[in-house]
């Protein structure tokens, strides 16, 4: 996926194409919006959802920075052309869904909208990682982290591991309550972004489906011996989650790995898939893996 400017009138005359943001292996492009001076791409890449910005008199292009490790950034609404703000919407595995402007000239960030979260709860409170775990054909799985700092990284701390790995839908870092909840409680909760979604472009969906299927499967089980050998998580509290094609996902994982897992969490499973295609009468939603609610 590319994004090109195309002179007025030539648009079939594939040599007078000029590329605007160029083909990357391991980015896709979301969305964009188009301004006066500038462009504005939503893009996976390192498993996270960026933003990207390409002034259009040549300057150096560059991503919306970020205060945390593992974060999701998006697209607002933006009606105006003649602008050099951009609005745009991030949250984080520890920040509540925050609404920014951002200046384009000076890189400057005014925060305009937070969601507020009730019970005294204080963001300094929780630290969050971006890590990269090994599978076992040397592909490198992006891995989201979030933790209370009172939590001790010494291998005693109980872990809930999310995933989902199917359609090429990404599951970016999120705030959860749920979630908030069990950090209080001393777990470590993790979203193993496996192939089968596009977090690190369109070959990272390509490699986990059909034929490649097994990788979406092999990469979570793989994410779960990192995070326990690196001392996030006691090995005998290990619990893992999934939904729908995730549901799939955590069967599979039950039978190719049980001995690693404490519990499984196999919500609306879709693991007989023959039947549930013959049956029309079962509804099936762009949304299906958003169980959290928020």
């Amino acid at each position: 996926f590319r994004i090109v400017s195309v002179p007025e009138m030539q648009a079939a005359d594939r040599t007078k194409w000029q590329d605007v943001v160029a083909h990357r292996a391991h980015a896709f492009i979301d969305d964009f919006d188009v301004f006066d001076t500038f462009l504005a791409v939503q893009e996976h890449s390192n498993g996270l959802s960026n933003i990207r910005i390409a002034p259009w008199e040549g300057k150096r292009e560059r991503v919306i920075d970020a205060n945390e490790a593992t974060y999701t950034a998006r697209l607002g609404a933006n009606p105006e052309l003649n602008t050099t703000l951009l609005r745009y919407t991030y949250v984080s595995l520890a920040t509540p869904t925050t609404t920014y402007d951002y200046d384009t000239r000076t890189d400057e960030k005014t925060l305009l909208k937070q969601e507020p979260v009730l019970g005294g709860f204080d963001q300094q409170q929780y630290a969050t990682e971006h890590i990269w775990a090994p599978a076992r054909d040397g592909a490198k799985v992006p891995v989201s982290i979030v933790y209370r700092k009172s939590t001790p990284r010494n291998g005693t701390a109980p872990l809930l591991q999310y995933g989902y790995g199917s359609y090429g839908a990404s599951i970016d870092p999120f705030f959860s309550h749920s979630v908030i909840s069990l950090l209080d409680r001393g777990y470590v909760f993790a979203i193993a972004h496996i192939r089968g979604g596009q977090e690190m472009g369109r070959d990272w969906y390509e490699n986990g489906k059909l034929l490649n299927k097994r990788n979406t499967f092999n990469d979570f089980i793989d994410v779960t011996k990192h995070l326990i050998a690196q001392k996030y998580a006691d090995p005998q509290r290990v619990f893992a989650d999934g939904r729908s094609a995730g549901g799939l996902l955590i069967g599979a994982v039950a039978n190719l790995a049980p001995e690693l897992y404490r519990g499984l969490i196999v919500e609306v499973p879709f693991v007989d898939v023959v039947t549930t295609m013959l049956d029309e009468s079962i509804p099936l939603t762009t949304n299906e893996f958003d169980e959290w609610g928020n």
